[in-house]
């Protein structure tokens, strides 16, 4: 099953490191926050990544083009045509696509936009800024039993975001942004689809987490996986120093691999 990054927006509540690159190549510890969400997903074996890219998305092809380089031990011989040895080579066992889905296109959009790369098979779906110790295998065992589109792994993290109403049975009856009467569970991310989501999604403005979730949980076709282990988006850089000291101090709890 194929996992979809949404990596293309432009990071402006973190502009103090957005300006430079895009924000899922901003760094926790010396590894881009891109880095870590696709180790994550390798650790449940899923190795075949389709990156939406917009804003400076040179720096995330450029980083992909020189992967094999930076993790790889070098001799440059210059004094025999510029020749050089690989050593001791370490890399990952990844494919991945990287797609141009444009520099303003929303998230439902950039969503359409790879479609032709999914293969018309259900695929994985989840956001360039958030990490989390969510069980992945279980995710989509989970995505598989309930035969319905789509599968949004659910957290509980205060009133930041738009609020999720869960019926008993996992199925979600809305998705609406929050009021102050709400609760507090939100989209983590971490979502599976079947290839008829894209049937709901329209042309760039379509804004995945508006009509397209709010009809498909009006559909009954929205279902929750309520994660209660550890979530954290990188929103601001206050987030990103909490997430740099957890990976220094060896307790990163998204670390699975």
């Amino acid at each position: 099953m194929k996992t979809v990054i949404l990596a293309g927006g432009f990071g402006t509540r973190i502009s103090e490191e957005s300006h430079l690159k895009p924000k899922p190549m901003i760094e926790i510890g010396d590894k881009p926050i891109l880095w870590h969400i696709m180790k994550s997903y390798s650790a449940h074996g899923h190795n075949d990544f389709i990156v939406c890219c917009g804003y400076k998305q040179y720096a995330i092809k450029e980083y992909f083009a020189d992967y094999y380089l930076h993790n790889s031990d070098i001799t440059f011989d210059f004094c025999n045509k510029n020749s050089m040895e690989i050593h001791n080579n370490t890399t990952e066992p990844w494919r991945v696509t990287l797609v141009d889905t444009g520099l303003n296109t929303m998230t439902g959009g950039r969503v359409k936009r790879i479609q032709a790369y999914t293969g018309g098979e259900a695929f994985m779906l989840t956001y360039g800024d958030g990490v989390s110790d969510v069980d992945i295998s279980s995710l989509v065992e989970f995505h598989k039993s309930h035969g319905k589109i789509a599968t949004i792994t659910t957290v509980n993290v205060g009133q930041r975001f738009g609020v999720l109403e869960i019926e008993k049975d996992g199925a979600i009856s809305a998705f609406r942004e929050k009021s102050d009467d709400d609760g507090s569970f939100i989209n983590g991310g971490f979502m599976v689809f079947n290839p008829q989501i894209f049937d709901y999604l329209g042309g760039d403005d379509t804004v995945l987490e508006r009509t397209p979730l709010e009809r498909l949980a009006l559909e009954g076709q929205l279902m929750a996986y309520k994660h209660e282990g550890f979530w954290q988006c990188m929103d601001t850089q206050r987030d990103k120093q909490k997430l740099d000291e957890l990976w220094v101090s060896g307790q990163a709890p998204w670390r699975r691999w």
